[in-house]
């Protein structure tokens, strides 16, 4: 059963760091990182989720 949740981790973090890099190269956030220096806070959620929710499917998968 962890394996699996490992897995699943593993999986959906590896689909918000897809989403997040995407939305961190869309125009929207260049733009607001021009103006601002910072990239939109939604590319940012999604990449640290994503990143987090990774590290943990590796631990579960990796955890005897």
């Amino acid at each position: 059963m962890q394996k699996i949740l490992g897995l699943a981790a593993l999986v959906g973090g590896a689909i918000l760091l897809y989403f997040g890099y995407t939305e961190y190269n869309s125009h929207a956030s260049q733009l607001t990182e021009m103006v601002t220096g910072n990239p939109t806070d939604d590319a940012k959620y999604l990449l640290i989720g994503g990143a987090v929710a990774v590290i943990v499917g590796l631990g579960l998968l990796f955890k005897k």
